[in-house]
C-alpha cells in the first residue's frame, strides 16, 4: 500500500483480505467517493490528507488528517471530498464477532463510537500498527496484538458497553445461527430453519443477532454472498459468473445489493481495484 498511490491523481480504492474478517485497503478520491451504503462490518481507519467528509446518522461529518473514522456495523453513510484537493485514507474491514473475540465478551454488545469520529490516542495508534505495511505478512501473534488493541480502544471509548449484558443462551444461539448463515450463504435460508437451528422465535433472534453482530440475519447471509462474489472477481470471473455462483438471482440482483453495501457498482469497484 504506498503512498506514492495515494497522492495521484486517479481515484484508487483498493482491499486486501489480510485473514477472515480482517480486511486492509487504502484509497484516495478527488471529489465524489461512495454513494450511500452500510456495511455489516466496522469500518475504520485513517484520514491520511486532506479532509474526508460522510454523512452518519444523519450529520454531516468531517474527519481531517491525523484523525481516525470509527463507522458502526449497519450504519448508512456515504464519503466524499471536503476539498478540491481530495483526500486519501487508510482503513479495515473488521468483522464485529472478532471484536467481542478480541473483547473476550460474546455477551457484550458491541463498542459503539457515535459521533464517527476520534482523536483519541489509544485508538490512533492501534490503527496506526494495524495499517503500518512493511511487506510482510501478518503473522498470528502480531494478528491477535492488532485485534486486542483496537478492540480495547473501541470498549474504552463506550463505556456503556460494559455495563451491558445478555444471557448465555442467547449469545450461544446467535453464535449458531452465524455458523449455520457461514456454512449456506448461498442457499436460500428461511427463518424456520434458523429457528429449528437456534432455538429462538425468529423475532428473538432477530433481536439478539443485531446486538450482538451490528446487523440482521438477513443482511448478514448478502454480505457473505458479496464477500464471494468480490473473491471471485479478484480470480477475474466475470460479474455475471460471480453473482451466480455466490447464491443472487443474476447480475442485476448482485449488482443492486453491492451498490447498497459498498456504494459503488461491481464494475466501478473492479475499475477503482485496478
Amino acid at each position: 500500500m504506498g503512498l506514492e498511490r495515494l497522492c495521484a491523481r486517479r481515484d484508487v480504492f483498493r482491499v486486501d483480505p489480510v485473514r477472515p474478517g480482517f480486511e486492509r485497503g487504502e484509497a484516495r478520491f478527488n471529489g465524489h467517493a461512495f454513494a450511500p451504503h452500510r456495511h455489516d462490518t466496522y469500518a475504520l481507519g485513517l484520514t491520511l490528507r486532506g479532509v474526508q467528509c460522510f454523512r452518519y446518522r444523519g450529520v454531516e461529518t468531517r474527519c481531517l488528517a491525523g484523525q481516525a473514522f470509527v463507522l458502526h456495523p449497519d450504519e448508512l453513510h456515504d464519503g466524499h471530498a471536503g476539498t478540491d484537493d481530495g483526500f486519501a485514507y487508510r482503513m479495515l474491514y473488521l468483522e464485529p464477532a472478532l471484536v467481542q473475540k478480541a473483547l473476550e465478551a460474546p455477551r457484550r454488545p458491541l463498542p459503539f463510537l457515535r459521533g464517527g469520529v476520534s482523536a483519541d490516542a489509544r485508538l490512533l495508534a492501534a490503527l496506526d500498527m494495524a495499517l503500518s505495511d512493511d511487506g510482510a505478512p501478518i503473522e498470528e501473534l502480531r494478528f491477535d496484538s492488532h485485534l486486542v488493541e483496537i478492540a480495547t480502544a473501541l470498549a474504552a471509548l463506550d463505556p456503556s458497553s460494559v455495563a451491558k449484558s445478555a444471557d448465555a443462551p442467547c449469545a450461544r444461539a446467535v453464535s449458531r445461527a452465524r455458523e449455520f448463515l457461514d456454512a449456506e450463504f448461498a442457499s436460500a435460508v428461511t427463518s424456520a430453519t434458523l429457528e429449528r437451528a437456534t432455538g429462538l422465535s425468529r423475532f428473538a433472534l432477530a433481536r439478539h443477532f443485531r446486538a450482538y453482530l451490528g446487523t440482521s440475519p438477513h443482511r448478514y447471509v448478502v454480505m457473505r454472498r458479496l464477500d464471494r462474489a468480490r473473491a471471485l472477481m479478484r480470480q477475474g470471473a466475470s460479474l455475471a459468473d460471480a453473482a451466480l455462483a455466490s447464491g443472487f438471482a443474476d447480475q442485476s440482483h448482485m449488482t443492486r445489493h453491492f451498490t447498497r453495501a459498498y456504494g459503488v457498482t461491481p464494475a466501478r469497484w473492479r475499475g477503482l481495484a485496478a
